[in-house]
């Protein structure tokens, strides 16, 4: 729905609803902003018996008036599809009135169990973290109100230290949400893993999604004609938006999760050993086929090896070394030379 029109009938409904009265067309052309922009105060025809008709261009002193009933129809007949309920008055002058009564167009009360009241707590919780913690804590002050079972009210001991959390830190994470969700391409300066310096990427955003605390952005590569998956936080600089319209088709469903899962090794095709520094690895330990402690401050893991594993690993620098394959490590140390040269 264009903005305009949305906007003419959000005030519409306003008008309707918040009248104690029936209102006629008369009123509401006089009211609206965007019926006064296009027609004028209008005292034509279809206004009630006895009102002089305005001069028209076309002699008849009906155009504009003619051209605002249609529209103010076709309006009402799009709020009533929209659920209001909209009754129609006759007043004791002749002319019809219309409004809408709040009993008659009052939500049903908000019913959430907990899992759906800690799901929005949680999200609440993201937007905090990425600088739309205004917005966050309205929503929030709301659910409390309606009597929604937030975590905070959570009435279980231990529940709060046990509370999954998906931080936000990288400052691209705001733009590239609101990119996406208005369907603009954006630049940005972008540093893979095994690269010295950034390079500038041209990007239709179509999804962010987190990912072993980590946030990923899909999308269309213009440069590169393909899909591809960035993560934030190597994404430097400011992203800047652009007034393109995106030229590839978006997917019913954007596969953030698997491709990252793939290029981190998640389908493996072997196994790898390596050795991590006691206190460090946390994601790789929890991926372990079995550990050992190899009693000097070092333990050595066995993990699914698949593609994309060297970058992952190269991301824990000196606390991470490879003993086997010998592929991949000759793949880490090859990555960890090109970004020592940058």
């Amino acid at each position: 729905m264009a903005i305009a029109k949305a906007e003419r009938l959000m005030n519409l409904a306003l008008c309707l609803l918040g009248t104690r009265r029936p209102l006629s067309k008369r009123e509401l052309r006089t009211s609206i902003e965007a019926y006064l922009e296009a027609f004028g105060p209008g005292h034509g025809a279809g206004f009630g018996p006895g009102r002089a008709a305005a001069s028209g261009a076309d002699g008849t002193g009906n155009g504009s008036d003619d051209a605002f009933n249609r529209m103010f129809e076709r309006d009402k007949d799009d709020l009533r599809e929209l659920g209001l309920i909209i009754e129609t008055v006759e007043s004791v002058d002749g002319e019809t009135g219309y409004l809408a009564r709040r009993d008659s167009n009052r939500l049903p009360p908000i019913t959430l169990d907990v899992e759906e009241a800690a799901a929005l707590g949680l999200a609440a919780k993201v937007w905090q973290q990425a600088r739309l913690a205004g917005a966050a804590s309205g929503a929030l002050q709301k659910l409390r109100a309606a009597g929604m079972p937030l975590a905070e009210d959570d009435p279980y001991e231990g529940r709060m230290a046990l509370e999954p959390r998906i931080p936000v830190h990288e400052a691209a994470f705001e733009p590239l949400m609101l990119a996406a969700r208005d369907r603009r391409t954006v630049t940005f300066d972008y540093r893979k893993a095994n690269a010295a310096h950034p390079e500038q990427r041209c990007v239709e955003p179509w999804a962010l999604e987190c990912w072993r605390g980590h946030w990923y952005l899909a999308g269309w590569d213009r440069d590169r004609g393909a899909e591809r998956v960035f993560r934030l936080s190597r994404i430097t600089g400011r992203v800047r938006s652009r007034a393109m319209a995106f030229t590839a088709e978006v997917p019913d469903h954007v596969t953030v999760r698997e491709t990252v899962e793939s290029w981190a090794g998640e389908t493996a095709t072997g196994t790898a050993r390596i050795k991590v520094r006691a206190g460090h690895g946390y994601p790789l330990r929890a991926r372990a086929l079995s550990a050992r402690d190899l009693g000097d401050g070092w333990d050595e893991l066995e993990i699914p090896y698949g593609h994309g594993l060297d970058a992952w690993l190269v991301e824990y620098g000196a606390d991470v070394i490879v003993l086997e394959p010998s592929e991949l490590r000759a793949e880490v140390i090859d990555r960890l030379r090109a970004v020592a040269k940058g």
